[in-house]
């Protein structure tokens, strides 16, 4: 084990950013920023595939992917979400790179204000999770 701190990527998907992008401010307050890299693609489908070449990279030691993957009535909701964390757990299980996901997927999520809200406040502890998760997984213990 050297000294070297830890190195983070920290993947958001744009969609209802204003709500995913909370997750990085709670990972921030864990973590700290110097040792975090971060990525934008424009949805949660995109994150496996954007894991995947940053963990090639060899430059992370572990990298943490956020979404908010709600349903819109229809089935796309739970093939995307399945897909999305299977995706994302062959990436870590092929490169040796943890991947964390702070992904969501409610079933019951209405674009109102009283919903933000609760949602926001989720993404910020769930990025604190993550953050706690990563530095255990990176400095040898669990």
């Amino acid at each position: 084990m050297t000294d070297t701190p830890a190195r983070f990527a920290f993947v958001k998907a744009q969609w209802h950013a204003d709500i995913v992008d909370r997750a990085l401010d709670g990972f921030a307050e864990a973590s700290p920023d110097a040792q975090t890299d971060v990525f934008d693609v424009p949805g949660a489908f995109e994150m496996p595939l954007k894991a995947q070449q940053l963990a090639k990279t060899g430059k992370y030691d572990a990298i943490i992917c956020a979404a908010f993957v709600v349903d819109g009535g229809i089935y796309r909701h739970d093939f995307v979400a399945a897909a999305v964390v299977d995706g994302l757990m062959r990436v870590g299980l092929d490169t040796g790179v943890p991947v964390l996901s702070v992904s969501l997927t409610p079933h019951q999520y209405q674009e109102t204000e009283h919903h933000n809200t609760i949602y926001r406040a989720h993404f910020i502890e769930k990025g604190r999770e993550a953050a706690r998760a990563a530095m255990a997984l990176t400095s040898g213990s669990t």
